[in-house]
Order: structure tokens, then C-alpha cells, then sequence
């Protein structure tokens, strides 16, 4: 069983998408329509979205950790420019920034 070939690289700018499916998923919604950058690439793993109907979760999907300015994340943040927040993100989910 063969890896998915990593689509973005550490340093590459993304956008979450704002899909809104009504069944199960992993994309917490203030993360949608974000902006951020890859911080890493954390490997190939069984789609959980898929799991969670009982699928096998393949082919498999490549995971991120995503780095979001926290200003970019809640409106009106008035903590230090410098503070992030980090999420595990699936490629399916992100699109070039």
C-alpha cells in the first residue's frame, strides 16, 4: 500500500475550505475559510471520514499540521501578534492560499 503524494510542503501558504458537509468530519469550523501556512507534512494515514462510515479509509490522504495567526483565526484577538494556533489538517480539506 503506497502513500499519497504530499500535494504541499512546509512554508506553503493554504486555505481551508468552507464546504459544510452534513455528514461526519474533522475540519473544526472556525478553521474554514482561514488562511495559513504548512508548518508540517505528517504523513499519508486512512481517510477518517471515510473510517467513520465504515470504509476503509483508502487510498490514503495526506495529513498537515497547519500554523494559523491567531489573529487570523478569531476576530478581534488581542493577544501577542506572535501567537498561533496549530491544527492537523487532511490535503482534502486545503487549497493554495
Amino acid at each position: 500500500m503506497s502513500d499519497a503524494t504530499a500535494r504541499y510542503a512546509p512554508g506553503d501558504r493554504v486555505r481551508v475550505l468552507t464546504d459544510a458537509p452534513t455528514t461526519h468530519h474533522r475540519t473544526p469550523g472556525y478553521a474554514k475559510g482561514r488562511t495559513a501556512r504548512i508548518a508540517v507534512v505528517c504523513g499519508a494515514f486512512p481517510d477518517p471520514e471515510k473510517r467513520a462510515y465504515g470504509s476503509s479509509g483508502l487510498p490514503r490522504v495526506c495529513l498537515y499540521r497547519v500554523e494559523f495567526d491567531q489573529s487570523g483565526v478569531w476576530d478581534g484577538y488581542r493577544g501577542s501578534p506572535q501567537d498561533k494556533v496549530y491544527l492537523d489538517v487532511y490535503e482534502h480539506w486545503l487549497e493554495p492560499a
